[in-house]
């Protein structure tokens, strides 16, 4: 059994992480960094609350550091716990830059100790489908792919520090390492990039919205996300020469664990079949047009892959490098946005992504 440390207990801990380590019987949490209040003894009785994560690292008891605090703490916090001996868990995006992804990428490799970056969206129904479509071949060659993170909320969300004007704060920050990630899954590093990068609500003191083309040579790459999409249209858009998948809703799995389920079931993570993706394509000479089933969607994969890594030396799925790649093109957006050119993809690390 792996023994887990818990790095903070803000939304991104009680939704998507502490509900899938308290129900994988390989791992225990046994501590919560928690510094105002012990909202997780409250949750988890048997946990022990402390202050720090020098507090933390101290329990010689703990396997495995998961890190879940404000962007700018993932570099000292994971170089804290690689040097203490732990195995570390990191949310996205890794780190705010790449000269620090790359730093963490030698202190783990000296650690000899496992660093993973939590990338939960490949374990969405929407991303699961599309990456069985395309491995069968039934849209031929893609040519166009376009994603979409689309949400409304014209306001500002008090107390929310990814809207305040800090270092790794901003949309692009947040929902682009899911987007940026999928994509690599998918396709590879791309030849160039272009971004446009803006604040389109009045109060914004960050970026709010986004807008990257990729270019893969015969494959072109569209990835937006906006704060002020009331209608959302389709998330994915995939057409190839033989044929074109259409998705659109959302992965059930963040809502009904923000409504406080437990990730437990047969059911747990499929997707009404009234917002299964529509499928027009040519399967075995024959056109079709019709509603593809969606595989249901389940982070909990995460962890158990996790622990085949830890526990019988697996290969690492969701790799730190995967996690510099992802910021790096962060990087080269804004880089792309200030100068209003297309820029060679340069500084990509060319790594495996499945």
């Amino acid at each position: 059994m792996i023994k887990v440390g818990l790095v903070g207990f803000g939304i991104s801990a009680k939704v998507f992480h502490a509900p899938f380590i308290t129900t994988n019987p390989d791992y225990e949490l046994i501590s919560v960094v928690e510094r105002h209040k012990q909202e997780s003894k409250e949750k988890f009785p048997s946990v022990q609350v402390v202050k720090s994560i020098e507090e933390l690292l101290q329990n010689d008891n703990i396997d495995l550091v998961v890190i879940t605090t404000p962007n700018e703490t993932h570099f000292p916090y994971a170089k804290a716990a690689l040097e203490a001996g732990k195995h570390v868990v990191l949310e996205k995006p890794v780190t705010n830059t790449s000269a620090e992804a790359k730093q963490l990428i030698e202190i783990a490799a000296r650690s000899g100790k496992v660093l993973s970056i939590y990338q939960n969206r490949r374990y969405v129904s929407d991303f699961l489908t599309i990456r069985d479509i395309l491995d069968q071949k039934l849209l031929g060659d893609v040519h166009t792919f376009e994603g979409h993170y689309d949400r409304y909320r014209a306001e500002a969300r008090p107390g929310a520090w990814r809207e305040h004007d800090l270092p790794g704060s901003g949309i692009l920050y947040d929902l682009g390492p899911h987007l940026i990630d999928q994509i690599f899954y998918l396709f590879g590093l791309p030849n160039t990039i272009a971004a446009d990068i803006r604040r389109q609500r009045p109060h914004a003191k960050v970026d709010d919205y986004f807008d990257i083309r990729l270019d893969y040579g015969f494959l072109k790459v569209v990835l937006q996300a906006g704060m002020l999409v009331r209608e959302p249209g389709p998330r994915y858009l995939v057409h190839g020469t033989q044929g074109s998948f259409v998705k659109s809703g959302e992965d059930p799995q963040e809502a009904l664990l923000r409504a406080g389920q437990l990730p437990v079931g047969e059911n747990w993570g499929k997707e009404p079949e009234d917002i299964y993706g529509i499928l027009h394509t040519v399967i075995n000479g024959k056109v079709v047009r019709e509603r593809y089933p969606s595989r249901a969607g389940d982070y909990a994969l995460y962890y158990k892959n996790l622990y085949e890594t830890i526990a019988n030396k697996a290969p690492v799925k969701e790799r730190i490098e995967h996690g510099y790649n992802t910021i790096r093109m962060i990087e080269l957006a804004f880089e792309s946005h200030r100068k209003q050119c297309t820029l060679e993809c340069t500084g990509l690390i060319p790594v495996e992504y499945r």
